[in-house]
């Protein structure tokens, strides 16, 4: 069984909506084994390659890049030049690393170059088969990069778009670093954070989806992250990691019940972007510690960075909530990253108003 929500079986608690993943020849199996338990079920996708398949629904169609339809690696990779080169006063690109498997880890910079520049980062990507995330970076970079209203530029800076590439596997989680020992691939990056590493709900199994990696930072990409943040902590006020799926906002912590000093004035901004986000086309969405929200993990980018003292600092769940799961059609990336859009500004512009 593979684990969709929460991501691990270690995670399921009693009267929890769960859904997860069954190969054809198990399914009969697993729905014998649900009925002699009571457990009320029902199949959300009943074929989910025809759902992967229906996912390229959008009538951008290009052998290009469009910011309505899933873009492969090789495109995103182009894209993120030529978003530089159209706006070479307003986007810079670099490289701040690479994966395990050699494809760069490209930062966009938006906005206009200052000392001491405050900045918001944000990132997608994290994990493999949440193609939404990424959709939205790019929707994200080409609607700050076209405003007009350089004030509400300038705080973008830098603007970090971040990368983790999809796999043979279209429903892969983790990394693809090898692990000692072991045939099994990779570590969960959102388990791989110095935050109380592999203490609650992160596994020390490398063959699990939530595997927390050999140490803290040990794969390439955290590492990468982690340099950057730490390098630039000075500017950086505010920190946003964008995933799916499940609607909801969340902000540390996610490895204790404990919650940070400022919590009060954390919940306040969640329901707020959660108000703006809600306005556009009525989504739902949840808000508050992730802990108590959705589940205890251990080793999130989120708790780390909020850590290093960067206050602000929530992880977004987009849509949906398993009628599609990860297999969201492109139709709705527009919707998605309208409403997304809205919340994230709320967020920014909140930050930029309080910091002095």
């Amino acid at each position: 069984v593979d684990f969709w929500q929460p991501d691990s079986v270690t995670l399921v608690r009693p009267k929890m909506q769960v859904d997860f993943r069954v190969e054809a020849d198990k399914s009969s199996e697993v729905e014998n084994l649900l009925k002699e338990n009571g457990v009320e079920y029902r199949v959300l996708i009943d074929n989910l390659q025809a759902a992967l398949d229906a996912q390229f629904d959008s009538k951008a169609r290009t052998t290009g890049h469009s910011y309505e339809k899933y873009n492969n690696w090789e495109t995103i990779a182009a894209w993120t030049a030529d978003i530089a080169a159209q706006n070479p006063d307003l986007v810079s690109r670099s490289v701040i690393g690479e994966t395990y498997e050699g494809r760069s880890i490209y930062l966009l910079k938006v906005g206009k170059s200052g000392p001491n520049k405050k900045a918001i980062f944000i990132d997608c990507g994290f994990h493999a088969r949440e193609w939404i995330s990424p959709a939205f970076c790019q929707w994200f970079v080409k609607e700050v990069s076209k405003l007009n209203d350089k004030k509400t530029i300038l705080k973008m800076q830098p603007f970090d778009l971040r990368f983790t590439i999809l796999f043979q596997n279209r429903m892969w989680r983790k990394t693809r670093s090898k692990n000692a020992g072991t045939h099994c691939i990779g570590t969960d990056l959102n388990r791989n954070f110095n935050a109380g590493w592999c203490t609650i709900g992160a596994s020390d199994n490398p063959c699990d989806s939530t595997y927390c990696g050999s140490a803290p930072e040990s794969e390439k990409e955290t590492k990468a992250l982690s340099d950057f943040i730490h390098e630039h902590l000075s500017t950086i006020k505010a920190y946003l990691t964008i995933h799916s799926y499940s609607q909801l906002l969340l902000f540390p912590y996610s490895y204790t019940y404990n919650l940070p000093s400022n919590s009060e004035e954390l919940e306040s901004i969640a329901r707020v972007a959660t108000e703006r986000l809600t306005s556009l086309y009525n989504t739902k969405y949840t808000y508050g510690p992730a802990a108590t929200t959705i589940y205890p993990a251990a080793g999130g980018s989120d708790d780390w960075a909020y850590n290093q003292g960067i206050k602000y600092s929530f992880t977004f769940e987009l849509r949906d909530t398993g009628r599609y799961g990860f297999a969201l059609p492109e139709s709705q990336i527009k919707p998605t990253c309208e409403e997304t859009l809205l919340a994230v500004k709320y967020i920014a512009n909140y930050v930029l108003e309080h910091l002095y």
